[in-house]
């Protein structure tokens, strides 16, 4: 009689067993709420919001003075910064408030009901390229989240209010509008050669 091999069972939790460890080092660890993947999930607007942007313009936050962050995430060309909850309520009103109201800035914020592919944790290999990593992971064991930037700082971060929401998204605004600017006038700009090649398509 003819021995069948049966089909491997599916995990219990509907993603594979390194999306398992996943979850358990974020709710273990820092006990935040996730979603069973693959990919798993990080439910925002209970801990943490996020403001998301594109990876240049959040590069270029990172290495402004005096412009404080909390952990901060990369997904292929996006960043993901983690702010205060409430974080993504208040992100209109400050960008009016800004006077960038009304600019078409790639300035986005997930908050209450939203969710973020979660990083790989701290000292585990990504699965491939453009997978979601931490570029400041948060640190297990810590009150993460008074160290979020937030409208109003909490005494964890620092007397100097540095982790300031305001002015982080005063940063976050003005490099998305550079990185606009640049690739509109990129857009613009013709390709080398291109003018010797019409010339000659035109005199020839």
């Amino acid at each position: 009689m003819p021995f069948t091999v049966p089909p491997p069972r599916a995990p219990s939790d509907g993603g594979t067993p390194p999306a398992r460890g996943f979850r358990r080092w974020y709710e273990r660890e820092l006990g935040w709420a996730t979603v069973a993947g693959p990919p798993v999930q990080l439910v925002t607007g209970l801990r943490f919001d996020v403001l998301e942007l594109p990876a240049e313009a959040g590069r270029a936050v990172l290495r402004r003075p005096g412009v404080a962050t909390g952990p901060v995430a990369l997904m292929g060309r996006r960043m993901r910064l983690l702010v205060a909850t409430g974080g993504a309520e208040e992100l209109p009103g400050l960008l009016d408030w800004l006077e960038w109201g009304g600019i078409a800035l790639d300035l986005t914020a997930l908050g209450a009901d939203g969710r973020m592919t979660a990083p790989v944790p701290p000292g585990r290999r990504p699965a491939g390229p453009g997978a979601a990593v931490w570029l400041r992971a948060p640190e297990p064991g810590r009150e993460v989240e008074a160290s979020l930037p937030a409208l109003w700082p909490s005494p964890g971060a620092g007397a100097d209010g540095a982790a300031c929401l305001v002015r982080l998204v005063a940063a976050a605004a003005a490099e998305c509008h550079r990185v606009r600017l640049l690739g509109a006038a990129r857009a613009r700009r013709p390709e080398p050669g291109a003018g010797t090649v019409v010339q000659r398509l035109t005199t020839g």
